[in-house]
């Protein structure tokens, strides 16, 4: 498998690096998103019968991780088009891949993703939002956490659990659930994190949705949904590693620049070290992903579990590694606005929290690579 970038690639890269130069840290994320869109880059992974670029997870991550060393990264990216737009490409009915697709390539409809519930945490088999069937119609139920963008969402895919007639047993299902249905209500978290995409509380009350609100087979269970998970693994770590690019390259011009007893303090390998280390973590978090990206696109979900996690993790850590340094490097000037560093320290730690806790991630690589037994 080839993990050097093709010249495609490499020219997408340049593209959308233009494009996050003239927009910059601070632009409007919608006026961003629309020219995203008009210009094919919110799309590149979806069919090219629906208005996608026929690509995949790994020219999206090639978007995000750009957007994001220009200092404006869109966290919907990861959601809406990875996510929500990889499951419905890969499971949705026809009708339903007309209705959404185009729009969610063009940047013109836009859909969140609701899993994580109060009690259940990051784990998927404890989540207690149910599905019942009442004649044709399915009632849903339920409360979720921490769900991005629900304002500006045109829906909701929401994870569900519906029994299971053979066993009794509950399995997850996924539902597009529109904004304005009845009985769907939501609530804005106070969040310390500032960021363009806030967060929400929803309370599904008896949602009564239509037999087509259902995306893809009733029975396939755990199969659907880590087809939306990995890409959204794949795509936080796209998000981590731009963003410790552009804090990186922050400290790197100061440290060029700012003089102290006539040398550059760049000069110094007590700055010189720790920002060339930060950048080989973040170079080979990225190699990773590459891979992970790779991997999915070529339909080895099984691989690609494996390999997005780690990349997830690697990102991750890459990234709190990477703006730690550069707030350091720049000393008090690092928590000034006028340098745009203190805001990353917050943001940096979402990367090793959410989707998924590190913790879990090591669960994961424990268990499924190297063979350990569970505690849990």
């Amino acid at each position: 498998m080839a993990t050097i970038e093709t010249d495609e690639h490499k020219s997408l890269r340049e593209a959308v690096a233009a494009l996050g130069k003239r927009h910059g840290p601070g632009s409007d994320p919608t006026q961003l998103w629309s020219d995203a869109g008009k210009l094919g880059y919110l799309g590149v992974n979806l069919p090219e019968e629906y208005g996608g670029g026929g690509g995949g997870i790994s020219e999206l991550s090639i978007v995000l991780e750009e957007l994001g060393a220009a200092g404006c990264p869109l966290l919907m990216l990861v959601v809406s088009p990875a996510i929500c737009g990889t499951v419905i490409a890969r499971f949705g009915t026809e009708q339903q891949k007309q209705a959404w697709l185009p729009g969610l390539a063009d940047g013109t409809r836009r859909m969140a993703f609701g899993i994580t519930e109060p009690d259940a945490g990051s784990n998927s088999h404890r989540i207690t939002t149910t599905a019942r069937k009442d004649g044709t119609d399915w009632l849903l139920t339920g409360r979720k956490v921490f769900i991005s963008g629900v304002d500006i969402a045109d829906a909701t895919l929401i994870v569900g659990r519906t029994e299971d007639a053979r066993t009794g047993r509950l399995k997850p299902c996924l539902f597009i659930v529109p904004r304005d249905t009845p009985g769907f209500a939501r609530r804005p978290i106070d969040m310390e994190l500032n960021a363009a995409e806030k967060q929400f509380e929803l309370v599904l009350d008896d949602v009564r949705l239509p037999a087509d609100a259902l995306v893809g087979d009733e029975d396939a269970g755990l199969l659907q949904l880590f087809a939306g998970l990995n890409p959204e693994r794949i795509m936080t770590a796209a998000f981590a590693i731009g963003m410790g690019r552009h804090a990186l390259s922050k400290a790197i011009g100061y440290a060029r620049d700012r003089t102290v007893w006539n040398t550059p303090i760049g000069a110094h390998q007590a700055i010189a070290h720790p920002l060339a280390q930060a950048h080989i973590e973040l170079e080979l978090a990225r190699l990773m992903m590459q891979k992970a990206a790779a991997l999915y696109d070529a339909g080895d979900d099984m691989g690609a579990g494996e390999a997005a996690n780690m990349a997830k993790y690697a990102a991750g850590e890459a990234c709190v590694k990477a703006v730690d340094q550069a707030v350091h490097t720049l000393g008090g000037n690092g928590l000034t606005r006028e340098y745009g560093l203190a805001r990353l320290i917050t943001a940096a730690r979402v990367a090793r929290i959410a989707p998924v806790s590190r913790e879990m991630i090591l669960n994961y690589v424990s268990h499924q690579t190297l063979g350990l037994p569970k505690s849990y």
